[in-house]
């Protein structure tokens, strides 16, 4: 079980839990830096007493919330064994429309809003929290489809992080300062699917071995 999707014990995150969990998103979409426990205990139907038993402090919700919504940030299933380049590629691409679409929603841009605002006021810690479980936590997510296909000859690069760097940036682009900065970019699942596609095919220009990269895949879309 992922620590995405525990509570603070380790323990699997209950439907309720994961309910409690959606209204603090919603909330923050709402109500931005003025979320309270009391806020979060009244949308959910709970009391505050409640929250401290399952998330700690104020803090520990944070850090369930930010988990929870990384956790939709999957890698694609692949067969580790008999990973080809057009399943690489499609696990490729599934991470990267997955985290799209996750980026370009309003909870995603509302949480890492308030995060910047928080780490640049030095209000809390929610910066930290952000960046330990979303993006450290989504880079070790993808880091084995990397190594799985270096190790069947499809990829090369000599560091797992350097490459993840590299495809993270072909993936997002300037998308997601443009949206926090309040750019309306059209995000539906037509220019996603594009985007990542495009993304993948880059990223496998530049790290795929050219005796596996070039019989199977799909020409690159304009």
């Amino acid at each position: 079980m992922s620590s995405s999707t525990t509570d603070p014990g380790g323990d699997p995150l209950t439907t309720r839990q994961q309910a409690v969990l959606d209204a603090v998103l919603a909330l923050m979409v709402e109500e931005g830096d003025r979320l309270t426990m009391s806020a979060v205990a009244r949308r959910a139907n709970c009391s505050k007493e409640t929250l401290y038993k399952w998330f700690g402090d104020r803090d520990g919700l944070l850090t369930a919330t930010v988990r929870w919504q990384a956790a939709r940030v999957r890698a694609g299933r692949y067969d580790g064994q008999r990973l080809d380049i057009a399943a690489l590629r499609e696990s490729l691409i599934d991470f990267a429309a997955n985290w799209l679409g996750v980026i370009s929603s309003p909870t995603s841009i509302a949480l890492n809003r308030l995060a910047i605002g928080h780490a640049a006021s030095r209000k809390s810690n929610l910066g930290g929290i952000v960046l330990a479980n979303g993006r450290f936590a989504i880079g070790e997510r993808l880091r084995p489809v990397l190594e799985a296909g270096r190790e069947a000859g499809l990829l090369s690069f000599d560091d797992a992080e350097t490459a993840f760097r590299t495809f993270f940036g072909l993936v997002g682009r300037d998308v997601q300062i443009r949206l926090l900065l309040g750019d309306p970019l059209p995000m539906g699942r037509a220019e996603i699917a594009r985007d990542a596609e495009r993304a993948t095919d880059q990223f496998l220009a530049l790290h795929g071995r050219p005796e596996s990269s070039t019989e199977d895949r799909p020409a690159p879309k304009a």
